[in-house]
């Protein structure tokens, strides 16, 4: 298991644990927007591919201590929200400590990727895992930049990551 994972974690409308294949069916609607993938290049066209490309990668992070996304459960329903969690990224060739989030479309401006990356900020701050955090944004995704404004980050650099233009959105420890 992997020690970024906020598995048993909560914030105050959201219940963190992690991701299960049974959960593919429930996340799949993100791929079915074309909202939601937008602004990321190199991604496969067909949702269901798309998907089990996510979800391998993540049981991937699980497996190798790399991080992962958590499962975001409605603390009242159950019912899935979106992913968020700690990854471990190379950024030009600095290992970084990534916050990471999505949220199903049907959730969105709700305030979810906020509340949950909040709670990720403090979570690695708290175990003590970087003295730095970062969010890797395309550069045209304004939705997910404010989320990083609001999780008290700034616009740290502009680079090229994955074959996309993004900025790298930082928050200090302190």
């Amino acid at each position: 298991m992997s020690k970024y994972l906020l598995e048993n974690e909560a914030s105050e409308r959201l219940l963190f644990r992690k991701l299960q294949p049974s959960d593919f069916d429930e996340w799949l609607p993100f791929y079915h927007d074309p909202r939601s993938t937008q602004y990321w290049e190199g991604l496969p066209s067909h949702p269901e591919e798309a998907c089990k490309v996510q979800f391998d990668r993540i049981f991937e992070r699980y497996e190798n201590d790399l991080g992962g996304m958590n499962a975001l459960t409605l603390k009242n329903s159950g019912q899935l929200v979106g992913i968020c969690g700690l990854l471990v990224q190379i950024v030009d060739d600095v290992e970084e400590l990534e916050i990471g989030y999505s949220i199903l479309p049907k959730f969105w401006l709700q305030g979810y990727a906020v509340e949950a990356a909040q709670k990720s900020k403090h979570y690695a701050f708290q175990e003590g895992f970087s003295d730095s955090l970062i969010s890797i944004i395309h550069v045209d995704n304004v939705p997910s930049q404010k989320v990083a404004l609001k999780n008290g980050m700034f616009l740290d650099k502009t680079t090229t990551y994955k074959d996309n233009p993004v900025h790298i959105f930082r928050v200090n420890q302190g």
